[in-house]
């Protein structure tokens, strides 16, 4: 006689609950409860609905870019790696295309795709999903998890998974039900700030640039202790970014969005290099030789060649040279005045955009509650945490996907100690 499968309970039919699922169900009898009417619901909007599900890089290469309790990470990463996850999808049949960056995406440039091989396999594996569903607490008794209550009823469980990812995108269904269910066991969770989210900016200076996408500039972020005074970088990178109504956005953004979290109280500079293959005597130079063969125009009239349209009223106001001076006039301590503000254009940060705007939730479980090989609490036996609920992030690229399915097959292949 066969013996009886344990039960399972996995909260949340996003990325990480689905593949958790999918490696639980050779061990365990899986039962997978969803809120929304359908599975994979912030998978559909991932990279413009094309969905980045992963980055074909190696494992160092993937550990630099987790900006937050990488070395947590290190064990889930070793037994389910960036190569691991792209020989589990094309296992599924979904075929994938690798573009720059080392960003893999499915060749239909659909995110449902990737839903759909996962559901599929869930299918075939015969795990049963409930949709439309809302569970209300987990029943812990004696440190030990023994199922949950719903909106329809009490379901018993010897292991219950909290994948219920953060706080982005709450209209996904990602509203913090999980860090909930970790307060009321008992575990610490770390403060939570939207991540890889625009910032907002002093001024009206972005408002009247807005929709200018500048390429191929150098941003460097610094900040200034309110107390100490002192100014320290605190992130740097090269690549593109974007003008809004409120502030700033675009990759190098999103990505300094992580670390900005860590100086929340501090004053922040934004500065960015907008000529970064010039050094600052090469600009002054290409400046000069502009102006000669535009001497007889006004300053405004002269900068067309050297900036986008609308960022030119701008710069001429930082450069303190008047509009309609001619260029003939203009003296060679002006041009370095004016080199300087190409160099280095600093805008005030005063704070990040909401979850509504944010990709993922910086913050969650900590992961000193949590162990690392099985993803399951400390203090209660059976219940584990995968995904975006836990206090692990990274920048843009596909990383924070891979950390969902790391964590995910790690909490959906560990044995139950009960």
């Amino acid at each position: 006689m066969a013996e009886k499968k344990k039960k399972m309970i996995i909260i949340g039919a996003g990325a990480a609950g689905l593949i958790t699922a999918i490696y639980a169900a050779d061990s365990y009898d899986v039962l997978l409860l969803e809120k929304n009417e359908k599975a994979g619901k912030k998978i559909y909007i991932t990279g413009k609905g094309r969905c980045n599900l992963m980055n074909s890089c190696d494992k160092e290469e993937f550990m630099k870019n987790v900006v937050h309790n990488s070395k947590f990470l290190y064990s889930a990463i070793n037994s389910f790696s960036p190569d691991d996850t792209y020989s589990f999808f094309e296992s599924l049949g979904l075929e994938m295309k690798i573009e720059r960056g080392n960003r893999v995406f499915p060749v239909s440039d659909k995110a449902s795709d990737v839903t759909k091989s996962l559901t599929d396999e869930l299918r075939r594996k015969k795990v049963k999903i409930i949709y439309n569903i809302t569970v209300e607490s987990l029943r812990i008794s004696e440190d030990k998890v023994s199922g949950v209550e719903t909106t329809r009823g009490f379901f018993p469980a010897d292991v219950v998974v909290v994948a219920t990812g953060g706080l982005s995108y709450p209209t996904t269904g990602s509203t913090g039900d999980g860090l909930t269910f970790a307060k009321d066991a008992g575990l610490k969770v770390t403060e939570t700030f939207p991540a890889l989210c625009p910032l907002n900016v002093k001024g009206d200076e972005c408002k009247r640039m807005m929709g200018l996408s500048l390429k191929n500039v150098r941003v460097r972020f610094f900040a200034k202790d309110k107390n100490k005074g002192k100014r320290k970088a605190f992130y740097e990178d090269f690549g593109e970014m974007l003008f809004t109504h409120f502030g700033v956005s675009g990759p190098c953004i999103l990505s300094a969005s992580n670390h900005f979290s860590d100086h929340i109280d501090d004053e922040v500079v934004l500065s960015i290099d907008l000529k970064p293959a010039l050094s600052a005597e090469e600009l002054e130079t290409r400046i000069k030789r502009d102006f000669e063969a535009y001497k007889h125009r006004d300053f405004q009239n002269s900068l067309g060649q050297l900036l986008p349209r609308l960022m030119i009223p701008v710069i001429i106001e930082r450069s303190g040279i008047a509009p309609a001076k001619k260029v003939a006039d203009i003296s060679e301590k002006e041009i370095r005045r004016l080199t300087e503000v190409l160099k280095n254009f600093e805008l005030n940060i005063i704070g990040l955009r909401s979850y509504n705007e944010a990709i993922i939730t910086r913050g969650g479980v900590s992961v000193k509650e949590l162990d690392p090989k099985t993803m399951e609490s400390k203090k209660i036996k059976g219940l584990r945490f995968a995904g975006e609920v836990i206090d692990v992030d990274a920048l843009t690229g596909g990383f924070n996907l891979q950390i969902a399915w790391s964590t995910g097959h790690a909490a959906g292949t560990a044995e139950a100690d009960l």
